[in-house]
């Protein structure tokens, strides 16, 4: 599926995609264990900003958020005025896959709430873009539970075994080559329906 198709779908999922508080509180935890002070941070396939902006908190150099969608792009960075008002934060459109970033450069990669939309290619572009130390925190959907049907489904690729347990989320990362991994299973009550995910924190070698 080519790159405009993908996104003219997420341009039209931009308009209530903060209505859903699940990906604020996922960007949150992913950032929460990072250490402070990193140069430069990507966030990849922002979306409209969540772990960009829970980022900050990391008191970062520079943010680079890069999502394939305009219109998600366009309301994330509508709340920087508030959020980010020193302007740490730099929003790119254009795919997050590869990462618009030299080798070893980036100290942190945040991909929250996107790596269904990403598949296993990731992981050798995080890889690539983060320096020796480097930290990786991702999110990943459960097996158990993720049935992509109708339209959605098309946009999930097919190279990527979504894990039914912490072990088999942190086998992802380090089947990749990442060492120190760690995962938990993150839930999330929004009063109507509980939600979880895997959240993944690893370091690039």
């Amino acid at each position: 599926m080519s790159n405009e198709s993908r996104a003219a779908f997420f341009d039209g999922t931009a308009e209530h995609y903060d209505d859903d508080n699940f990906h604020a509180l996922v960007a949150d935890a992913l950032v929460e264990p990072l250490p402070d002070g990193p140069e430069l941070v990507l966030d990849v396939a922002t979306g409209t900003g969540f772990a960009a902006y829970a980022a900050l908190r990391l008191k970062p150099a520079r943010v680079l958020a890069v999502d394939l969608s305009p219109a998600m792009v366009e309301r994330a960075s509508a709340k920087a005025p508030s959020q980010d008002p020193s302007g740490l934060i730099e929003w790119q459109v254009g795919p997050a896959v590869p990462m618009p970033a030299p080798d070893g450069s980036a100290d942190v990669v945040l991909c929250a709430s996107s790596l269904h939309f990403l598949g296993a290619v990731a992981f050798e572009d995080w890889r690539r873009v983060l320096k020796p130390g480097g930290r990786l925190a991702f999110s990943v959907v459960s097996g158990a539970r993720f049935r992509p049907s109708g339209p959605f489904a098309e946009f999930v690729p097919g190279d990527l075994t979504f894990p039914l347990d912490e072990a088999g989320a942190a086998a992802l990362a380090s089947s990749a080559g990442f060492v120190d991994v760690s995962a938990q299973t993150f839930t999330a009550d929004d009063g109507e329906r509980v939600r979880s995910v895997f959240l993944v924190h690893a370091t690039a070698p």
